[in-house]
């Protein structure tokens, strides 16, 4: 995984809009425009599990659009049912074919193989 995604990762979830400082907000945003483009499977895998709580300003939308540059769905689990801005991002991104349903170690996009999943 490169070092930009490693550290964005490191840093957890995205803040949520309600309590993230706007000092905070700017550090990932910067994060996420450093990151380069197109992610392996791998880190588009790592960056799914980073979605916040809500959309955090927009930044859980440009997640998720740096996401979809990766091959293939990508496997995320299922955000809790309270998981609002949350819940949707994902739902929006199942229907559009980047993130699968699918569960367990041997879900499509699980891996860095560089190919497209069977």
């Amino acid at each position: 995984m490169r070092p930009e995604v490693s550290a964005f990762v490191a840093d957890g979830p995205l803040p949520d809009e309600e309590s993230g400082e706007e000092a905070e907000i700017d550090r990932r945003a910067r994060q996420l425009e450093a990151i380069p483009r197109p992610l392996s499977p791998a880190e588009a895998e790592a960056l799914a599990g980073c979605f916040g709580p809500d959309d955090c300003h927009g930044l859980a939308w440009t997640m998720a659009h740096l996401i979809e540059t990766a091959p293939g769905p990508v496997y995320t689990p299922d955000p809790a049912s309270d998981a609002g801005a949350h819940a949707r991002i994902r739902g929006w991104a199942v229907a559009a074919g980047l993130f699968t349903e699918d569960t367990g170690p041997g879900a499509p996009g699980g891996g860095d193989s560089g190919g497209f999943p069977a």
